[in-house]
Protein backbone atom coordinates (compact mmCIF):
# COMPACT_ATOMS: atom_id res chain seq x y z
CA UNK A 1 0.00 0.00 0.00
CA UNK A 2 1.39 3.50 -0.68
CA UNK A 3 2.07 5.32 2.79
CA UNK A 4 1.10 8.43 1.05
CA UNK A 5 -2.64 7.42 0.04
CA UNK A 6 -3.58 6.02 3.06
CA UNK A 7 -7.27 7.58 4.42
CA UNK A 8 -5.28 9.02 7.28
CA UNK A 9 -2.23 10.47 5.29
CA UNK A 10 -4.56 12.10 2.91
CA UNK A 11 -6.52 13.55 5.38
CA UNK A 12 -3.52 14.96 7.35
CA UNK A 13 -2.04 16.09 3.73
CA UNK A 14 -5.97 17.90 2.93
CA UNK A 15 -5.80 19.45 6.56
CA UNK A 16 -2.59 21.16 5.98
CA UNK A 17 -3.10 22.39 2.49
CA UNK A 18 -6.07 24.21 3.76
CA UNK A 19 -4.34 25.38 6.24
CA UNK A 20 -3.44 27.98 3.50
CA UNK A 21 -7.36 28.72 2.20
CA UNK A 22 -8.08 32.47 2.30
CA UNK A 23 -9.92 33.63 5.77
CA UNK A 24 -12.38 36.81 4.54
CA UNK A 25 -13.58 37.69 7.84
CA UNK A 26 -12.72 40.97 9.08
CA UNK A 27 -10.11 40.66 12.37
CA UNK A 28 -13.02 42.11 14.62
CA UNK A 29 -14.97 38.49 13.78
CA UNK A 30 -15.01 35.90 15.75
CA UNK A 31 -12.38 33.60 14.62
CA UNK A 32 -13.04 30.28 17.23
CA UNK A 33 -13.12 28.31 13.97
CA UNK A 34 -10.67 27.65 11.57
CA UNK A 35 -11.36 27.65 7.50
CA UNK A 36 -9.79 24.17 7.43
CA UNK A 37 -11.73 22.78 10.13
CA UNK A 38 -14.67 24.20 7.96
CA UNK A 39 -13.55 22.69 4.84
CA UNK A 40 -12.83 19.49 6.68
CA UNK A 41 -16.23 18.98 8.26
CA UNK A 42 -17.95 19.49 5.04
CA UNK A 43 -15.62 16.97 3.32
CA UNK A 44 -16.17 14.73 6.06
CA UNK A 45 -19.86 14.68 4.86
CA UNK A 46 -19.45 14.03 1.22
CA UNK A 47 -17.08 11.44 1.65
CA UNK A 48 -19.22 9.31 4.75
CA UNK A 49 -22.11 10.26 2.40
CA UNK A 50 -24.51 11.63 5.36
CA UNK A 51 -25.81 14.53 5.07
CA UNK A 52 -26.61 14.35 8.87
CA UNK A 53 -23.12 13.51 9.70
CA UNK A 54 -22.14 16.47 11.82
CA UNK A 55 -24.92 16.32 13.31
CA UNK A 56 -24.70 12.95 14.72
CA UNK A 57 -21.20 13.97 15.91
CA UNK A 58 -22.06 17.39 17.59
CA UNK A 59 -23.97 14.95 19.87
CA UNK A 60 -21.29 12.53 20.53
CA UNK A 61 -18.85 15.39 21.46
CA UNK A 62 -21.82 15.95 24.14
CA UNK A 63 -21.97 12.38 25.29
CA UNK A 64 -18.50 11.73 25.59
CA UNK A 65 -16.41 14.99 25.12
CA UNK A 66 -15.04 13.51 21.67
CA UNK A 67 -16.41 12.78 17.73
CA UNK A 68 -15.18 11.03 14.69
CA UNK A 69 -14.88 14.65 12.92
CA UNK A 70 -12.01 15.21 15.17
CA UNK A 71 -10.15 11.75 15.57
CA UNK A 72 -10.70 10.77 11.53
CA UNK A 73 -10.69 14.35 9.69
CA UNK A 74 -8.59 16.06 11.98
CA UNK A 75 -11.36 18.96 13.00
CA UNK A 76 -10.42 20.64 16.31
CA UNK A 77 -13.95 21.90 16.83
CA UNK A 78 -16.90 21.11 14.81
CA UNK A 79 -18.70 24.78 13.06
CA UNK A 80 -22.33 24.58 12.63
CA UNK A 81 -23.83 24.04 10.22
CA UNK A 82 -24.13 27.86 9.02
CA UNK A 83 -20.95 28.55 10.27
CA UNK A 84 -19.24 26.46 7.32
CA UNK A 85 -21.24 28.02 5.16
CA UNK A 86 -20.25 31.36 6.07
CA UNK A 87 -16.70 30.50 6.19
CA UNK A 88 -16.74 29.05 3.06
CA UNK A 89 -19.15 30.85 0.34
CA UNK A 90 -16.29 33.84 -0.05
CA UNK A 91 -13.69 30.48 -1.59
CA UNK A 92 -13.59 30.25 -5.15
CA UNK A 93 -13.43 26.45 -6.06
CA UNK A 94 -10.44 26.54 -7.23
CA UNK A 95 -8.67 26.16 -4.54
CA UNK A 96 -9.42 23.14 -4.33
CA UNK A 97 -7.85 22.03 -7.46
CA UNK A 98 -4.63 21.06 -6.20
CA UNK A 99 -6.10 18.67 -4.19
CA UNK A 100 -7.37 16.68 -7.26
CA UNK A 101 -3.91 16.91 -8.94
CA UNK A 102 -2.25 15.46 -5.72
CA UNK A 103 -4.08 12.00 -5.76
CA UNK A 104 -3.61 11.43 -8.89
CA UNK A 105 -0.08 12.38 -9.03
CA UNK A 106 0.19 9.91 -5.61
CA UNK A 107 -1.35 7.56 -7.87
CA UNK A 108 1.40 8.12 -10.72
CA UNK A 109 3.82 7.74 -8.30
CA UNK A 110 2.85 4.51 -6.77
CA UNK A 111 2.03 2.95 -10.38
CA UNK A 112 -1.52 2.89 -10.26
CA UNK A 113 -2.57 5.04 -12.72
CA UNK A 114 -0.39 2.95 -15.56
CA UNK A 115 -3.59 0.85 -15.49
CA UNK A 116 -5.68 3.71 -16.65
CA UNK A 117 -3.04 3.97 -19.49
CA UNK A 118 -4.55 2.56 -22.99
CA UNK A 119 -4.77 3.28 -26.99
CA UNK A 120 -0.58 3.92 -27.64
CA UNK A 121 0.05 4.71 -24.00
CA UNK A 122 -2.32 7.81 -24.45
CA UNK A 123 -4.53 8.21 -21.04
CA UNK A 124 -8.65 8.58 -21.51
CA UNK A 125 -10.24 11.75 -20.26
CA UNK A 126 -13.56 12.61 -21.40
CA UNK A 127 -15.61 15.22 -20.67
CA UNK A 128 -19.79 16.13 -20.05
CA UNK A 129 -21.51 18.92 -18.36
CA UNK A 130 -24.02 17.75 -15.28
CA UNK A 131 -26.52 20.10 -13.88
CA UNK A 132 -26.25 19.83 -9.60
CA UNK A 133 -28.88 22.45 -8.65
CA UNK A 134 -32.19 24.02 -9.91
CA UNK A 135 -34.21 26.60 -8.76
CA UNK A 136 -36.67 29.42 -9.82
CA UNK A 137 -36.01 30.93 -5.47
CA UNK A 138 -33.00 29.98 -4.64
CA UNK A 139 -29.99 31.39 -6.60
CA UNK A 140 -25.98 33.53 -6.16
CA UNK A 141 -24.23 35.44 -7.92
CA UNK A 142 -22.52 32.06 -9.83
CA UNK A 143 -26.04 30.98 -10.85
CA UNK A 144 -26.89 30.59 -14.92
CA UNK A 145 -30.01 32.22 -15.74
CA UNK A 146 -32.88 31.10 -18.11
CA UNK A 147 -36.08 32.58 -18.75
CA UNK A 148 -39.20 30.26 -19.76
CA UNK A 149 -41.98 31.34 -22.27
CA UNK A 150 -44.04 32.66 -19.28
CA UNK A 151 -41.17 34.97 -17.55
CA UNK A 152 -40.13 32.71 -14.83
CA UNK A 153 -36.71 32.61 -14.11
CA UNK A 154 -34.81 29.85 -13.49
CA UNK A 155 -31.65 29.42 -11.84
CA UNK A 156 -29.19 26.51 -12.26
CA UNK A 157 -25.20 25.12 -11.34
CA UNK A 158 -23.73 23.64 -14.28
CA UNK A 159 -20.19 22.03 -14.39
CA UNK A 160 -17.75 20.41 -16.94
CA UNK A 161 -16.88 16.96 -15.45
CA UNK A 162 -13.89 15.77 -16.48
CA UNK A 163 -12.81 11.96 -15.58
CA UNK A 164 -9.98 9.94 -16.50
CA UNK A 165 -11.71 6.28 -17.94
CA UNK A 166 -10.30 3.02 -19.01
CA UNK A 167 -12.44 0.55 -21.29
CA UNK A 168 -13.38 -2.53 -19.31
CA UNK A 169 -12.74 -0.40 -15.85
CA UNK A 170 -15.32 -0.16 -13.28
CA UNK A 171 -13.38 2.92 -11.96
CA UNK A 172 -13.12 6.61 -13.07
CA UNK A 173 -10.89 9.20 -11.60
CA UNK A 174 -12.45 12.42 -11.05
CA UNK A 175 -10.50 15.34 -12.18
CA UNK A 176 -10.51 19.25 -11.11
CA UNK A 177 -14.12 20.35 -12.34
CA UNK A 178 -15.03 23.79 -14.66
CA UNK A 179 -17.49 25.22 -13.92
CA UNK A 180 -20.27 27.16 -16.43
CA UNK A 181 -20.54 30.50 -15.00
CA UNK A 182 -21.15 34.03 -15.45
CA UNK A 183 -18.05 35.49 -16.99
CA UNK A 184 -16.40 39.12 -16.35
CA UNK A 185 -16.71 41.17 -19.51
CA UNK A 186 -18.78 38.77 -21.05
CA UNK A 187 -22.63 39.31 -22.54
CA UNK A 188 -23.50 36.02 -22.91
CA UNK A 189 -23.94 33.24 -21.28
CA UNK A 190 -21.75 31.18 -20.32
CA UNK A 191 -21.88 27.41 -22.19
CA UNK A 192 -20.45 24.12 -22.26
CA UNK A 193 -17.85 24.41 -24.99
CA UNK A 194 -16.52 27.41 -23.60
CA UNK A 195 -15.77 25.90 -20.06
CA UNK A 196 -13.95 22.96 -21.52
CA UNK A 197 -11.55 25.11 -23.75
CA UNK A 198 -10.99 26.86 -20.16
CA UNK A 199 -10.16 23.55 -18.36
CA UNK A 200 -7.87 22.88 -21.15
CA UNK A 201 -6.46 26.01 -20.83
CA UNK A 202 -5.67 25.68 -16.76
CA UNK A 203 -4.79 21.95 -16.70
CA UNK A 204 -2.78 20.92 -20.44
CA UNK A 205 0.39 21.93 -19.08
CA UNK A 206 0.15 18.64 -16.97
CA UNK A 207 0.10 16.12 -19.56
CA UNK A 208 2.60 15.46 -22.28
CA UNK A 209 2.25 16.01 -25.49
CA UNK A 210 0.71 12.77 -27.15
CA UNK A 211 -0.54 11.34 -24.05
CA UNK A 212 -3.77 12.07 -23.84
CA UNK A 213 -6.58 11.00 -25.70
CA UNK A 214 -9.92 13.30 -24.96
CA UNK A 215 -13.68 11.62 -25.11
CA UNK A 216 -16.46 13.35 -26.25
CA UNK A 217 -20.23 13.61 -26.80
CA UNK A 218 -20.81 15.15 -30.80
CA UNK A 219 -21.02 18.87 -29.04
CA UNK A 220 -17.51 18.79 -28.39
CA UNK A 221 -16.83 17.49 -32.50
CA UNK A 222 -16.55 21.42 -33.29
CA UNK A 223 -13.19 23.27 -35.17
CA UNK A 224 -12.06 25.17 -32.41
CA UNK A 225 -12.00 23.04 -30.13
CA UNK A 226 -10.38 19.79 -32.17
CA UNK A 227 -7.78 22.26 -33.63
CA UNK A 228 -6.74 23.11 -30.10
CA UNK A 229 -6.16 19.63 -28.81
CA UNK A 230 -4.20 18.95 -32.17
CA UNK A 231 -2.10 21.87 -32.23
CA UNK A 232 -0.81 23.27 -29.46
CA UNK A 233 -1.56 20.95 -26.92
CA UNK A 234 -0.71 18.00 -29.21
CA UNK A 235 -2.80 15.91 -27.85
CA UNK A 236 -5.76 13.31 -29.41
CA UNK A 237 -8.94 13.55 -29.48
CA UNK A 238 -11.98 11.08 -30.11
CA UNK A 239 -15.20 12.90 -30.72
CA UNK A 240 -19.06 11.51 -31.88
CA UNK A 241 -19.58 13.13 -35.05
CA UNK A 242 -23.21 13.29 -36.09
CA UNK A 243 -24.48 13.88 -39.49
CA UNK A 244 -27.27 17.02 -38.85
CA UNK A 245 -24.20 19.17 -36.99
CA UNK A 246 -21.77 18.31 -39.72
CA UNK A 247 -22.98 18.36 -43.48
CA UNK A 248 -19.98 19.22 -45.40
CA UNK A 249 -18.14 16.02 -43.40
CA UNK A 250 -21.17 13.70 -44.28
CA UNK A 251 -21.25 14.79 -47.75
CA UNK A 252 -17.70 14.03 -48.23
CA UNK A 253 -18.24 10.61 -46.84
CA UNK A 254 -21.39 9.99 -49.22
CA UNK A 255 -19.15 11.03 -52.17
CA UNK A 256 -16.32 8.55 -50.99
CA UNK A 257 -18.99 5.71 -50.26
CA UNK A 258 -20.11 6.56 -54.41
CA UNK A 259 -16.47 5.37 -55.48
CA UNK A 260 -15.64 2.91 -52.81
CA UNK A 261 -13.45 5.42 -51.35
CA UNK A 262 -14.64 3.98 -47.51
CA UNK A 263 -12.32 1.17 -45.98
CA UNK A 264 -14.22 -1.44 -44.31
CA UNK A 265 -13.69 -3.97 -41.88
CA UNK A 266 -15.80 -6.36 -40.49
CA UNK A 267 -15.59 -8.89 -37.24
CA UNK A 268 -18.49 -11.46 -35.74
CA UNK A 269 -18.74 -11.68 -32.19
CA UNK A 270 -20.66 -14.23 -29.91
CA UNK A 271 -22.30 -12.06 -26.82
CA UNK A 272 -23.41 -15.69 -25.37
CA UNK A 273 -26.79 -15.79 -27.07
CA UNK A 274 -26.70 -14.82 -30.54
CA UNK A 275 -23.84 -13.61 -33.08
CA UNK A 276 -23.28 -10.06 -33.36
CA UNK A 277 -21.29 -8.64 -36.79
CA UNK A 278 -19.14 -5.25 -36.23
CA UNK A 279 -19.03 -3.13 -39.47
CA UNK A 280 -16.85 -0.59 -39.03
CA UNK A 281 -15.97 2.03 -41.79
CA UNK A 282 -13.69 4.75 -41.66
CA UNK A 283 -11.48 6.84 -44.18
CA UNK A 284 -8.10 9.46 -43.42
CA UNK A 285 -8.12 12.82 -43.89
CA UNK A 286 -11.10 14.42 -44.56
CA UNK A 287 -12.88 17.69 -44.08
CA UNK A 288 -14.35 18.68 -40.19
CA UNK A 289 -16.35 21.70 -41.64
CA UNK A 290 -16.74 23.54 -45.10
CA UNK A 291 -13.83 26.79 -46.12
CA UNK A 292 -10.16 26.02 -46.89
CA UNK A 293 -9.09 26.35 -43.64
CA UNK A 294 -11.46 23.23 -42.35
CA UNK A 295 -9.35 20.89 -40.60
CA UNK A 296 -8.92 17.82 -41.63
CA UNK A 297 -9.72 14.48 -39.70
CA UNK A 298 -10.12 10.73 -40.11
CA UNK A 299 -13.52 9.65 -39.58
CA UNK A 300 -14.81 6.39 -38.05
CA UNK A 301 -18.39 4.63 -38.17
CA UNK A 302 -19.32 1.37 -35.99
CA UNK A 303 -22.49 -1.07 -36.84
CA UNK A 304 -23.34 -3.99 -34.72
CA UNK A 305 -26.16 -5.60 -36.44
CA UNK A 306 -28.00 -9.39 -35.12
CA UNK A 307 -26.07 -11.94 -37.57
CA UNK A 308 -29.36 -13.81 -38.41
CA UNK A 309 -32.21 -10.77 -38.60
CA UNK A 310 -29.69 -8.25 -39.63
CA UNK A 311 -31.12 -6.06 -37.09
CA UNK A 312 -29.54 -2.92 -36.06
CA UNK A 313 -28.48 -2.88 -32.30
CA UNK A 314 -26.20 -0.21 -32.45
CA UNK A 315 -24.41 2.60 -34.68
CA UNK A 316 -22.31 5.72 -33.97
CA UNK A 317 -19.92 7.50 -35.54
CA UNK A 318 -16.51 9.16 -34.61
CA UNK A 319 -13.68 11.79 -35.46
CA UNK A 320 -10.64 11.63 -34.44
CA UNK A 321 -6.49 12.90 -35.02
CA UNK A 322 -5.52 9.25 -34.57
CA UNK A 323 -4.57 7.51 -37.77
CA UNK A 324 -6.61 4.72 -38.63
CA UNK A 325 -5.98 1.43 -39.76
CA UNK A 326 -7.72 -1.80 -40.53
CA UNK A 327 -5.65 -2.99 -37.28
CA UNK A 328 -6.84 0.02 -35.04
CA UNK A 329 -10.42 0.60 -36.25
CA UNK A 330 -11.85 -1.80 -33.53
CA UNK A 331 -10.26 -0.58 -30.04
CA UNK A 332 -10.33 2.88 -31.59
CA UNK A 333 -14.23 2.53 -31.70
CA UNK A 334 -14.43 1.00 -28.30
CA UNK A 335 -12.52 4.23 -27.05
CA UNK A 336 -15.38 6.60 -28.63
CA UNK A 337 -17.80 4.29 -26.89
CA UNK A 338 -15.93 4.70 -22.87
CA UNK A 339 -17.53 8.64 -23.25
CA UNK A 340 -20.49 6.95 -21.91
CA UNK A 341 -18.53 6.18 -18.50
CA UNK A 342 -18.91 10.04 -17.94
CA UNK A 343 -22.41 9.43 -17.24
CA UNK A 344 -22.86 6.15 -15.89
CA UNK A 345 -19.91 5.20 -13.31
CA UNK A 346 -19.13 9.41 -12.39
CA UNK A 347 -22.56 11.48 -12.86
CA UNK A 348 -24.68 8.35 -11.85
CA UNK A 349 -22.92 7.28 -8.97
CA UNK A 350 -23.23 11.24 -7.77
CA UNK A 351 -26.45 11.34 -8.07
CA UNK A 352 -27.70 7.94 -7.57
CA UNK A 353 -25.33 5.93 -4.99
CA UNK A 354 -24.89 7.89 -2.04
CA UNK A 355 -23.15 11.17 -2.98
CA UNK A 356 -26.24 13.20 -2.97
CA UNK A 357 -25.09 15.41 -5.81
CA UNK A 358 -28.83 16.81 -6.10
CA UNK A 359 -29.19 17.72 -2.40
CA UNK A 360 -28.81 21.40 -1.53
CA UNK A 361 -25.91 21.23 1.14
CA UNK A 362 -26.16 25.31 1.32
CA UNK A 363 -26.15 27.44 -1.62
CA UNK A 364 -24.87 30.36 -0.63
CA UNK A 365 -24.45 33.95 -1.95
CA UNK A 366 -21.08 33.50 -3.28
CA UNK A 367 -19.16 30.09 -4.23
CA UNK A 368 -20.70 27.82 -1.78
CA UNK A 369 -22.62 25.36 -3.82
CA UNK A 370 -19.69 25.43 -5.86
CA UNK A 371 -17.17 24.55 -3.44
CA UNK A 372 -19.68 22.07 -2.04
CA UNK A 373 -19.29 20.07 -5.41
CA UNK A 374 -16.04 20.62 -5.38
CA UNK A 375 -15.00 18.43 -2.23
CA UNK A 376 -17.99 15.91 -3.36
CA UNK A 377 -16.36 15.37 -6.58
CA UNK A 378 -12.73 15.00 -4.39
CA UNK A 379 -14.25 12.76 -1.72
CA UNK A 380 -15.39 10.65 -4.87
CA UNK A 381 -11.79 10.78 -6.46
CA UNK A 382 -10.50 9.54 -2.86
CA UNK A 383 -12.96 6.39 -2.28
CA UNK A 384 -11.65 5.07 -5.96
CA UNK A 385 -8.34 6.33 -4.69
CA UNK A 386 -8.23 3.53 -1.79
CA UNK A 387 -9.74 1.30 -3.69
CA UNK A 388 -6.81 1.00 -6.56
CA UNK A 389 -4.33 1.33 -4.07
CA UNK A 390 -5.28 0.15 -0.17
CA UNK A 391 -5.76 -2.98 0.16
CA UNK A 392 -7.62 -3.22 3.57
CA UNK A 393 -10.37 -0.34 1.94
CA UNK A 394 -10.83 -2.35 -1.39
CA UNK A 395 -11.20 -5.61 0.36
CA UNK A 396 -13.74 -4.17 3.08
CA UNK A 397 -15.54 -2.75 -0.05
CA UNK A 398 -15.81 -5.78 -1.74
CA UNK A 399 -17.04 -8.00 1.16
CA UNK A 400 -19.58 -5.84 2.13
CA UNK A 401 -20.06 -5.58 -1.70
CA UNK A 402 -23.12 -3.71 -1.93
CA UNK A 403 -21.88 0.18 -1.55
CA UNK A 404 -25.41 1.38 0.03
CA UNK A 405 -24.18 -1.18 2.58
CA UNK A 406 -20.35 0.02 3.44
CA UNK A 407 -21.01 3.14 4.18
CA UNK A 408 -24.01 2.45 6.06
CA UNK A 409 -21.69 0.42 8.32
CA UNK A 410 -19.80 3.20 8.55
CA UNK A 411 -22.30 5.55 9.40
CA UNK A 412 -23.70 3.34 11.61
CA UNK A 413 -20.52 2.74 13.71
CA UNK A 414 -19.15 6.27 13.61
CA UNK A 415 -22.14 7.24 15.17
CA UNK A 416 -22.15 5.20 18.29
CA UNK A 417 -18.40 4.43 18.52
CA UNK A 418 -15.26 6.75 18.63
CA UNK A 419 -12.45 5.09 16.45
CA UNK A 420 -9.02 6.88 17.00
CA UNK A 421 -7.92 6.51 13.62
CA UNK A 422 -8.78 5.20 10.18
CA UNK A 423 -6.71 2.01 10.71
CA UNK A 424 -8.32 1.76 14.27
CA UNK A 425 -12.00 2.11 12.44
CA UNK A 426 -10.74 -0.64 9.52
CA UNK A 427 -9.34 -3.06 11.65
CA UNK A 428 -12.74 -3.09 13.86
CA UNK A 429 -14.53 -3.76 10.64
CA UNK A 430 -12.29 -6.83 9.36
CA UNK A 431 -12.45 -7.94 13.22
CA UNK A 432 -16.33 -7.94 12.64
CA UNK A 433 -16.50 -9.45 9.35
CA UNK A 434 -13.39 -12.31 10.30
CA UNK A 435 -11.39 -11.21 7.46
CA UNK A 436 -8.16 -10.54 9.72
CA UNK A 437 -6.26 -13.72 8.90
CA UNK A 438 -6.30 -12.97 5.12
CA UNK A 439 -2.82 -13.26 3.57
CA UNK A 440 -3.25 -10.86 1.95
CA UNK A 441 -3.32 -7.90 4.58
CA UNK A 442 0.23 -8.76 5.75
CA UNK A 443 1.60 -5.72 7.34
CA UNK A 444 -1.14 -3.83 6.77
CA UNK A 445 -1.13 -1.98 10.03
Amino acid sequence: MSETLSLSHIVERFQARWQSLPDHRQASNNTQYEIADAAASAFSVFFMQSPSFLAHQRDMHQRKGRDNVATLFGVKKIPSDNQIGNLLDPIRPGHFQADFEWVVDELAHSGHLASFEDYQGTYLITFDGVVFHSSEKIFCEQCSRRQDRSGQMHYYHRAITPVMVKPDSPHVLSLPPEFIVPQDGQEKQDCERAAVKRWLERHHHRYPPRTVTFLGDDLHANQPLCALIDQPYQQFFVFVAKPDSHTTLYEWIASLEGVNGLATHQIRRWNGRHGELYTYRFVNQVPLRAGEDALLVNWLELTITHEKSGEVLYHNAWVTNHLLTTANVAHLAKVGRTRWKVENENINVLKTKGYNLNHNFGHGSSHLANVFFSLNLLAFLVHTALHLVNKVYRLLRDTLAVRRTFFNDLKALTRYIVFDSWESLFSFMLDGLELTRRPELENQF
